[in-house]
């Protein structure tokens, strides 16, 4: 082990399976690793199993980072089995109550803190100005930049009133795209001026609430860069500092995507971002230790053959070193579930006259999710889960209905054409229960939004339907 591969370790925040640290995790951080970000695997059954892995990879390496993506609402890893107890970005947006957003990001960080993590990774920047945005949606707090500003600073500054750091995401802006970067690299055609408008605001906002760290996008920014995706983009990733006057720790988004290696594999995407000025590079979930090793060499072989400037190393490894902190301190703030649910009441919108709803056929149809956020339970208790793309089960969840009220659960209807065709053969009697960004309304039925698949959203949802003499 020499200096320079420790160096490269030092820049690395990989996931690694759980729910305990494998005796290869274990040499890795001994070596060096920067950190390591939880996910499912190891926060499966709750906070409990998310603090027992962080004091297993703290027994072996105490000075780290702990990450993970807690952003609330539709994206959470503490809460997977049950869905998240906080509002998600959009209700909160919708509310439009930065003292709401701050409490909510400061519960999140307690818990967060309770559990050993030192950094979260959000909130979310993005302004979904793209209402077929198919990886932001409700993550986002709206679409338009000055509301989505001072709800990403109030949740900036909830989160550091715990000692957990807060990393903005995802720059400079995915909320304009059509495309998934898991899958694909989306494509942003915004010019510098749209960007400074729309985009950089909320980013902006974030510098100046105190994020310690803001993570990038693997999307094209045609009018800086036509090339290179973001994260490996010079020119794009020089707005954080040229345009914003950021200093602190520039974190790439998962380089296992495809918008970030499908072409040049990860441990050449390691590099490419290194050099473009990212300091510490999340490289996915559930990683063999292997491939960690793999991109560390990479990383060594490209300073040794001069592609990567060693002192640009040294700089993003000492950035890094920002980042680590000890296990935060025991808060004693907690979640208020009734204002949480006040707010989830707030956020919820009805489109047209509830019919009544006695004796009501509750289904969900179901569509698939975006890895972020994941197989999280959502949606209330249905008699019926209908898959669209099947005539056998769409005939007979119809046939089931026959002349009850129905409610049919439905999350970003407006994206799938085969959902849209079945709201289009409801009932009359059929009321649509949104629980994604609500986008154009789909069809003639009433509509409820809840703006996200929280649990304060589902109860906000279930009182509604309770109030047209739904039992449920």
């Amino acid at each position: 082990m020499t200096g320079l591969d420790r160096l490269a370790l030092g820049v690395l925040l990989p996931g690694f399976a759980g729910p305990v640290v494998s005796p290869g995790v274990a040499a890795l951080l001994e070596d060096g690793l920067a950190g390591v970000c939880l996910f499912g695997s190891n926060t499966s059954t709750g906070p409990d199993a998310a603090a027992r892995f962080t004091a297993s990879v703290r027994a072996v390496s105490p000075d780290v980072v702990l990450a993970v993506d807690e952003e609330g609402g539709d994206v959470t890893r503490l809460h997977a089995h049950a869905g998240s107890p906080v509002l998600g970005a959009a209700a909160l947006g919708r509310v439009d109550d930065v003292s709401l957003t701050q409490a909510t990001a400061r519960a999140i960080g307690a818990e967060l803190a309770a559990a050993g993590i030192t950094l979260v990774l959000g909130p979310v920047a993005d302004v979904n100005s793209n209402p077929d945005n198919p990886v932001i949606g409700t993550r986002s707090f709206g679409a338009d930049p000055d509301l989505v500003a001072r709800h990403v600073a109030a949740a900036v500054a909830g989160f550091r009133e715990t000692g957990v750091e807060a990393c903005a995401k995802h720059f400079p802006g995915h909320g304009d795209t059509s495309q998934d970067s898991h899958l694909e690299l989306p494509r942003l055609e915004s010019t510098l001026d749209e960007l400074r408008a729309r985009e950089l605001v909320p980013f902006a906002a974030a510098v100046e609430a105190g994020a310690a760290a803001v993570m990038t996008s693997h999307l094209l920014v045609t009018s800086l860069d036509p090339a290179a995706p973001a994260t490996l983009s010079p020119s794009v990733l020089g707005l954080l500092h040229d345009e914003l006057g950021f200093d602190g720790v520039v974190v790439s988004d998962a380089l296992d995507m495809a918008g970030a290696s499908a072409d040049r594999g990860i441990p050449a995407a390691a590099v490419a971002a290194l050099v473009a000025g990212c300091d510490l590079l999340c490289l996915g979930a559930d990683l063999d230790p292997a491939l960690v090793e793999a991109v560390r060499d990479g990383i060594v072989e490209a300073v040794t053959s001069g592609e990567l400037d060693e002192a640009r190393l040294v700089d993003a490894a000492e950035k890094v070193r920002r980042l680590v902190r000890p296990a935060p301190a025991g808060s004693t703030v907690s979640l208020d579930p009734l204002r949480q649910l006040a707010g989830a009441r707030l956020a919820l919108e009805i489109e047209g006259a509830l019919p009544s709803l006695e004796n009501a056929l509750v289904a969900r149809v179901e569509t698939a999710p975006s890895i972020a956020v994941g197989a999280v339970p959502w949606g209330l208790p249905a008699e019926l889960v209908v898959h669209p793309a099947d005539p056998s089960l769409v005939a007979g969840f119809l046939h089931a209905a026959g002349s009850r009220p129905v409610v049919l659960q439905v999350r970003d209807a407006h994206r799938h054409d085969t959902v849209r065709a079945l709201l289009d053969r409801l009932p009359g009697n059929a009321v649509v229960l949104e629980f994604g960004w609500p986008g154009d309304r789909t069809s003639v039925h009433p509509r409820i939004c809840t703006f996200g698949a929280s649990i304060p959203s589902r109860d906000a949802a279930a009182e509604a339907l309770r109030e047209r003499g739904w039992t449920g």
